[in-house]
């Protein structure tokens, strides 16, 4: 059993990861949260501690014991970097042993500036490792497999969001030429394998043990089911039974900022304002074609190699079948 810290745990990734370890029964959970405010319930045992990410050493104060840290801070914000910079440093002042920061997605940020400020939390890490004695992991589950059943919400509390996959609209987009490319795989991961995934690390003897322990990888890519979007499409057609609308679009347009669609992704995340959303779905849609494209979502398997013997990722097609067949939206 180990004491593991979780910052920005009203997310609903957060969430849905801290519902597995409570299930476990094997660790001791602390979440830590700006607000005073009452929170969601969390499951019972589960101890809520209000911090301020913009004093350091109180942050020390509060993290000494703690063996893993896992981040799932808000990173769209000047103030949500600051805070993860400031988690960091804390963490490592405190001696935590292992740190998993704010990254939950692809593997590079490639076409995807709101993503950039990852880079920073990145290279501190990186810096941080030369002079003190921890274990860090970037987890990179790709797409979360639920987003493809959006509107509909499969899980306790990961929001469903629209993606250029629109099975809801039998609908998609994508770029010309490279819906074959085996260059440009795309991982999709079960937010549910995720969590299990994530509490197999944790359960992982740490470096301290001499016979047994394992380091953490610094890549932490997680590979539920690796398609191309092509493959992506034939499950589409197969699971809903109908033909999809491809509109297909021109790599120069997306690279000139250009969204030439019929339709764009109407579904945002929680964390962006009524007034930013039009601009900010945009910007997601085209993101998501180009980095598809150019092989950010191609997530390594560092962590399925760690996994148990037993450990069965969710089937995409297994998955969206469940969902979809017999829906007409």
């Amino acid at each position: 059993m180990v004491n593991v810290t979780v910052a920005g745990g009203t997310s609903s990734i957060a969430r849905e990861v801290i519902d597995v370890l409570v299930a476990s029964q094997r660790h001791e959970i602390v979440i830590l949260t700006r607000s005073t405010s009452p929170q969601p319930p969390f499951p019972p045992g589960v101890a809520v501690t209000v911090v301020n990410y913009d004093d350091p050493s109180s942050l020390q104060h509060v993290l000494a014991g703690t063996h893993t840290l896992l981040s799932f801070l808000q990173l769209l914000s000047e103030a949500g970097q600051i805070a993860q910079r400031n988690l960091i440093e804390a963490a490592v002042a405190a001696r935590v042993k292992r740190i998993a920061p704010s990254e939950w997605a692809s593997k590079t940020f490639t076409d995807m500036s709101f993503y950039n400020n990852k880079q920073a939390h990145r290279d501190q890490l990186e810096h941080l490792s030369r002079t003190s004695d921890f274990e860090y992991t970037l987890f990179q589950p790709g797409l979360l497999l639920e987003y493809l059943a959006a509107p509909h919400k499969t899980t306790a509390h990961l929001d469903p969001l629209m993606t250029v996959f629109d099975f809801a609209g039998c609908r998609a987009m994508v770029v010309e030429g490279h819906e074959a490319d085996v260059d440009a795989m795309l991982t999709l991961t079960s937010v549910t394998d995720l969590a299990k995934a994530v509490l197999a690390m944790i359960d992982l003897p740490d470096r301290d043990d001499e016979k047994e322990g394992v380091e953490w990888p610094r890549i932490g890519g997680i590979c539920g089911n690796r398609l191309t979007v092509l493959q992506i499409l034939e499950l589409f057609e197969r699971v809903r039974g109908q033909t999809v609308a491809i509109t297909k679009l021109q790599m120069s347009d997306l690279e000139a900022g250009e969204l030439k669609s019929p339709w764009t992704l109407q579904l945002a995340h929680r964390s962006v304002s009524a007034e930013e959303s039009a601009d900010m779905l945009k910007a997601v849609a085209i993101s998501m074609l180009l980095s598809f494209t150019k092989g950010a979502w191609d997530c390594s398997g560092e962590v399925n190699k760690l996994l148990p013997p037993d450990f069965r990722f969710i089937d995409a097609e297994e998955f969206l079948r469940g969902v979809w067949e017999g829906r007409t939206e």
